[in-house]
Order: structure tokens, then sequence, then C-alpha cells
């Protein structure tokens, strides 16, 4: 047994850069490869692939990209994990097979399943969702690659899983082994967003000399637990504190990180630059796992369409006034919810006819398909030629399509089948956590500032809080998460005291009237904040402009704030 292993990505989501596999086999060593194409969107999407044919729903990316390099991984030994089976990882099972005898290959294939619970999620009290998947954990992998898998694909785990299955098979850790799995944890949540740790969306941009095109991430795991972030010598990006403690603030909640292997306290986490683009993790402490699984919804909620006009020039609210009381009068039968959105991009005076353009959006939902159908952006066509001067859309008009809405629900453990399909054809069942438990705490003690205000240090200068601050932010179902972090360790007490519940409210008005929760990090400098409702009722129902909030930490670091002078500049 090695004293560490190496676990490499390469992809974070179903669209991800198709090369990266290539450029992560043929970059240098690996043990593992990981592959992450799962997101609550793409849950609906293989759904719905397998509603259309039942052969389908796993990610067709993931068997063209093994095509031009199953043979790579087989001679380099390296053994390939990924969710990619969908809802049907027993089809790509299949496919894998079919393809590997098309090459004339032989690799030993493994598939976990389990977690779809769509048949009987109405007697689990789920109600008729279209999917209903389980996040199982990494027991189930490992036991696949203790048997000799090379390629190891699953249904619906949680992300990390697929880091953490390869460290337990590697090191033989049990369930009790629990900040040994916690750190595990860590590392996956680190890599399964591919280059999002090594630069991608990272708020320091400007700061990495080599943006064009990044490297994938890789995590050394020792057997303790331990790890070192890297990437492939000569690939673009960045590993450093700053995009790992990034990548860490990404869609968490609290400083308990719950999971099917380890409760992972996120407070716990030590950083260490090594140089290099190396970044050392370490300190991680887990706590016994709940014993309920978080499980994906999606229900088909209806259909939608939507057209966009763009105005332009003068009056630009009488513009926007008139065309809708317009459309709205001719829309018979009308959709059971239209929302109007106004984006002021115009400008006074402006040099070129974009700069003196607004944008109105008018999204359509109905659960009658022909209600939002190509009828709705007709009724905007035909105003084309008697509504407001310079009338446009930006899109000819189209049929509408289907659209559901994600919830997240909790089976007991022991209800879930975790099942691993051995290539010899046996079936090994994965036991829930002996460890679990139904007393984990909501919440920890927040680390206070004591007797701290934001003018205690001194003289201000109005500044955007972007100037020392970085952030990261995404969704969850109708919630979304803001990170915010802090570079200067003497910063933290700052943020800490400045950057109060009220105080983001008063800089996201959008949050201003809904619940936000908020969790001090102290060891990674930051502050998280989870904003309940923000986002509706999720992604694909969602009308905001910015549906899986994304940009909302970059929106949070533009706002101005009263930044001590101290600080410098």
């Amino acid at each position: 047994m090695t004293a560490s292993i190496r676990v490499g990505n390469s992809s974070g989501f179903y669209g991800d850069r198709f090369s990266a596999m290539q450029e992560m086999l043929n970059g240098g060593q690996l043990d593992y490869l990981t592959g992450d194409y799962l997101a609550e969107l793409t849950m609906l999407i293989l759904g719905r692939d397998r509603l259309r044919d039942p052969g389908l729903g796993y990610a067709k990316t993931f068997l063209r990209q093994l095509e031009s390099n199953l043979g790579t991984a087989l001679d380099a030994g390296v053994k390939i994990v990924s969710n990619a089976g969908g809802v049907n990882p027993a089809g790509l099972a299949q496919a894998l097979t079919e393809l590997a005898d098309k090459l004339g290959l032989s690799p030993t294939i493994a598939y976990v399943d389990g977690d779809d619970l769509t048949k009987n999620a109405a007697d689990l009290g789920l109600g008729s969702p279209l999917t209903a998947n389980a996040y199982l954990g990494g027991f189930g992998i490992a036991a696949a690659l203790s048997s000799g898998a090379d390629i190891v694909v699953t249904g619906r785990v949680t992300d990390a899983s697929l880091t953490v299955g390869p460290a337990v098979a590697h090191f033989g850790w049990k369930p009790d082994d629990l900040d040994r799995l916690a750190g595990a944890v860590v590392a996956g949540h680190i890599i399964e967003c591919g280059a999002q740790a090594t630069g991608g969306n990272y708020s320091f941009f400007t700061e990495i000399k080599d943006m064009a095109h990044l490297g994938f991430p890789i995590a050394e795991i020792a057997s303790d637990g331990s790890s070192v972030i890297t990437k492939h010598a000569g690939t673009g990006g960045a590993v450093t504190v700053g995009t790992v403690t990034a990548q860490l603030l990404y869609e968490i909640t609290g400083p308990r990180y719950l999971g099917p292997d380890a409760t992972t306290r996120l407070d716990s986490i030590a950083l260490s630059d090594l140089g290099d683009d190396r970044v050392q993790v370490s300190g991680v402490k887990g706590e016994a796992p709940p014993d309920t699984l978080k499980v994906s919804l999606n229900h088909l909620a209806g259909f939608r369409n939507e057209v966009t006009m763009v105005l332009t020039g003068l009056d630009i609210d009488a513009k926007a006034e008139l065309v809708r009381s317009q459309f709205e009068a001719a829309l018979d039968p009308a959709p059971a919810d239209l929302a109007w959105t106004l984006t002021r991009l115009d400008q006074p005076d402006a040099p070129t006819e974009q700069q003196a353009s607004a944008l109105l959006q008018c999204i359509a939902k109905d659960s009658d398909p022909k209600v939002v159908g190509r009828q709705f952006p007709s009724a905007a066509v035909e105003l084309a030629l008697a509504s407001y001067p310079g009338f446009t859309m930006t899109a000819p008009p189209g049929q509408g399509a289907p659209f559901a809405v994600f919830e997240a629900g909790y089976v007991p453990a022991s209800a879930v089948t975790h099942t691993v399909h051995l290539a010899d054809g046996t079936e090994q069942v994965i036991a829930p956590s002996p460890l679990a438990t139904s007393e984990i705490p909501e919440s920890i003690t927040e680390r206070t500032t004591p007797d701290m205000t934001a003018s205690s240090w001194g003289p201000t200068r109005v500044a955007p809080l972007g100037e020392i601050a970085g952030a990261r932010s995404g969704d969850k179902g109708g919630n979304a998460n803001v990170g915010v972090w802090v570079r200067d360790a003497g910063h933290y007490d700052w943020l800490a005291a400045t950057l109060t519940v009220e105080a983001f409210k008063h800089l996201i008005p959008e949050a201003a009237e809904l619940t936000v929760h908020r969790h001090e990090l102290p060891n990674l400098l930051a502050v998280n904040f989870v904003i309940e409702g923000i986002l509706g009722r999720g992604v694909a129902d969602n009308v905001r402009f910015d549906p899986q909030a994304k940009g909302l930490g970059e929106w949070l670091r533009s706002r101005h704030v009263a930044i001590p002078v101290e600080f410098g500049e």
C-alpha cells in the first residue's frame, strides 16, 4: 500500500470540457480519475431522456470520452470512477461493455445503484416525482474497486463520494474512521467541480498568470485523510489557498457538512500553501453521519415559454408599460403565471444603439402546453407594427417546453438498498453506517468578536467589498449560499463584525424579506450566508436573472462598504 494516492478529476458537470479526460490521463501519474456529471438540473434532463427511451438516462458524453481514452487508462493502470450512470447506471455499464468489445479491450466494469427511489417514492412519502434519487456514500464504490474493477459507474452518489470510494478501497478504512473519511470528503469536495479549484470562477482571477486553458485538479490523499491539492505540471490556472478556499465555500450551509459516510466539520480544516501549485489540507474532523439520506426529487410542474423585447432610446418605462398592457390583453387564454422583468442596460446619450437599449422579458408558465406554446410569442410578434417605436425581439417565436421543480427529501438510510453489481454477476449490498445517528446538532455556536463593531478600526474609506474579500456562490434547490472570505488574517475580525445578516440584506436587497442564515468559519477566514427561497423552486422553475446564483457573490463584492484605511488600497 502506497503512502498516498493521486485522485484526479476530469469533469465538474454534464457539458464540461470534453478533452479534460485525455488531458488528465496524458498529463502525469494518476491512480484514479473521477468524473462528476450530475447536478439537480442534470437529474431532470436524464430523467426526461429515460422517459423517451428507457435505455437512456446516463451521461452519453462519458461514453464518447472513453471511446478514445479507455485504452490509455488501462495501459496506465488508472481506475475510472464516475457518477455518469445518472438514472440508469446499469444501462451505462452495458454500453461500456459493448464499447470495450468494439475496441478489443477487456476492462472489469462494475456499477452501483439502489439510489433510484422513483418506483416506491409514494410509499416513502416522497409523492410522485419524475426522478427520486438518494445520495449514496463511497463504500459501494470502494467495494467495486476492491473487487478489481477498472471502471465504476454509479447513479446519484454525493459528489465527494467519487473520491471517498477510492480512498476507502486503497487504505482499508472502516465506517468508524470518521476523521479520515471526513478528510477524503473535503478533498472530494475541493476537486469535484473541476477547474473551479484551479482558478475557475475565482474572484481574484486577474492575479493568475495563465487563465487560457485551466488544468483540472488532483487530490493526493494520505492514509490519515489529509491531502494535498495540486494539478498536472505545466497546465494553466493555479492551486492556491485562495482557489481552494473558494471551492470549499461552494454550495455549503453551516460548519457541519452532512454526508452518508461522515459529518464533516468544515470549521476544523487547516490549509497551508506549499508552493508550486500545492495546498495542504489537514486537521479535518469527522462526526457520525445522519441516519437519513438526502433525496434529489424532480417533479414535473408544467410548461413555460418566454419572449424578450428590446426597448431603445427615450421613454423606456412608457414603452414597457405600453407593450405589456397590449401583450397581456392579446393573450387568450392568459397563462397561469406571467413574470415581467425590465433590465435597464441603457445609457443616456449612448454612443451605440446597444448601449441605448433595455431588455423587457416576459416568462409564462401554465399546466397546458398550448397556452404557452407558439401562440404565446406569436401574440408579441403581432404587435411588431402596432406598439412602441423600434419594436424588436431577441429571438423568433418558439414552442414552450416542460419544466420541473427540484426539492430535497429525506428517507431513513435503512430504506435504501445500496447495491454494488460486480463484473462476475454477483451483488453486494452496502449497509448504512453503523454509527449513523439522528442527533446531529443543527448549528455550532458562532465565534463572536467581543466589543467590536465595524467602526472599531478607525478611519474608513468607501470602496467595493471585493477589494479585500473574495466570494463564491451557488444554488441548492430554491436556496443559495454566498461564502465570503478575506486573504489577510488581520482583516477577518473586521469582516465578521461588519458582514452581519442585516448588512448582507442591505447590500443584497433581493434578500431583504427572506430568511438568511449566517455561519462563521474563522479557520477559512470566511463567513457563509444561506438565503432561503431566493431561487424560488429551483433553477428549472426560476425566473431570476441569475437562476443558479452563480454571480450572487460577485454582485456582493461589487457593493460599496466602509473599509478601514489601515487595510491599505
